[in-house]
């Protein structure tokens, strides 16, 4: 599908944000294998809400949407009826990700503890995704996993059960891979430690202290020690990654008053909020609360006139998500704008490097590719085309704020691609283009 972007005279209004993703996934999953019965409100749009509920359905767990749950927020409400530590089913069928890599890499952790036969598989872009690090980890602590690729790929056939805990250092931090190995280690004998280069989302460790878990967090390293997990109620905030879209937007735009309302805030995942406050975004953060353990404000973005920064090290698991629009932005900012550290980025649903310097550059924009990332020299028009979303919504959204301040008209072929995460984004952008 293509879709038309033009540039828009004024951006305004206010935003209902879909449910973060990370937190809507992990309150499923989680809930899945609890004691008792969870209501989860605000979950995740699209396809990534589609392939957690059918991967734990698979597994035996009754999910039902509800609409007379007692638990607060916008958005369905679903009702996770747990299983406990020793209830999941079988699977007759394999498992399907879709294009998830979260589901995909926690699930496999939780498959890697269950005494029993599965298969988890996903769509082409998942099937192309390594999964050799959550593998590794698993395989060490007694899993036994097999796939394509020299066992790095899926789909993945993984008979599990009798694990024993380990102490696992990242090289790299990633909130998948630790999550994965947690969720292992809570049917582990002994403790599993994951220790981490940098800090990255810790939602997993939140909801699990939540739900009762023995856990413990210290500077970067995580515990956890074999639980059984009660049931919680879950309202996911609005998701801190679709904001980045308006904020990015809203910021580099010459004529925009953008409002967010209730966008989760938490300090390992609000960093494209320092990053774009650094490049001189005028931002406010205001109503500030906290909600099931998860920190949630109202975010209201303004024109700005920014500047280039430089990006690496401990930030960019903060921002990893979010850099292609950040690299939007910077094609507008004075000044260069460096990208570093960041070749986690060649291996999401694109070579999200290749794809972000390919569509500015068709745009207009002075940008160099790098192995880890990318300079960005700002200050040029950006000039209407046809740019490509590769396939990946990130890429499809950052394009299409690309077109917002671009002269004349932009297509983004793969528009659709946005449906996996945000599947109301068109309409979102037409709206705020209309004011």
């Amino acid at each position: 599908m293509k879709h038309l972007v033009r540039a828009a005279p004024r951006l305004a209004g206010a935003v209902e944000l879909p449910g973060d993703k990370s937190i809507s996934q992990r309150a499923v999953l989680l809930n899945s294998f609890a004691n008792g019965t969870a209501h989860v409100s605000n979950l995740c749009e699209g396809d990534d809400r589609a392939s957690i509920l059918r991967c734990m359905r698979g597994l035996g767990v009754e999910i039902e949407e509800r609409r007379d749950c007692g638990v607060g927020g916008a958005g369905e409400r679903f009702e996770v009826r747990g299983r406990g530590m020793g209830g999941l089913l079988e699977p007759v069928q394999p498992l399907d990700a879709g294009n998830s890599g979260t589901a995909a890499r926690l699930v496999t952790g939780l498959l890697a503890a269950q005494p029993f036969f599965s298969v988890i598989t996903g769509d082409e872009s998942l099937l192309s995704r390594p999964m050799g690090r959550v593998i590794q980890p698993l395989r060490r602590m007694g899993a036994e996993i097999m796939g394509r690729g020299g066992d790095s790929l899926a789909p993945l056939a993984v008979r599990g059960g009798g694990l024993t805990g380990i102490e696992l250092t990242q090289q790299v931090a990633s909130a998948q891979v630790k999550s994965s190995v947690l969720i292992a280690g809570l049917f582990a004998d002994g403790e599993t430690t994951v220790i981490q280069p940098a800090k990255s989302r810790d939602h997993t460790e939140r909801m699990l202290s939540a739900m009762g878990a023995d856990i413990s967090v210290s500077g970067h390293s995580v515990t956890v020690r074999r639980s059984e997990l009660a049931a919680v109620d879950v309202a996911a905030p609005g998701d801190i990654s679709g904001a980045a879209f308006w904020l990015a937007a809203g910021a580099m735009h010459p004529n925009a008053e953008l409002r967010l309302n209730r966008v989760g805030v938490n300090a390992t995942r609000a960093g494209v909020i320092d990053v774009l406050q650094q490049m001189g975004a005028r931002i406010s953060v205001e109503n500030v609360r906290e909600e099931r353990a998860e920190l949630v404000a109202d975010l209201v973005v303004e024109s700005s006139a920014l500047q280039g920064v430089e990006i690496g090290g401990s930030m960019v698991p903060r921002v990893v998500d979010e850099l292609p629009v950040i690299a939007v932005a910077a094609s507008l900012a004075s000044g260069a704008t460096v990208i570093r550290d960041a070749a986690e980025l060649r291996v999401k649903e694109s070579d999200r490097i290749a794809a972000t310097v390919d569509g500015l550059a068709r745009l207009g924009a002075d940008i160099e590719e790098r192995e880890d990332g990318m300079v960005i020299r700002g200050g040029r028009r950006l000039l209407g085309t046809t740019v490509s979303s590769y396939g990946d919504h990130r890429i499809a959204m950052a394009m299409a704020v690309a077109g917002l301040v671009s002269e004349g008209e932009t297509t983004i072929d793969g528009a659709e691609a946005a449906a996996v995460s945000y599947p109301g984004f068109w309409d979102v952008l037409a709206r705020l283009s209309e004011a």
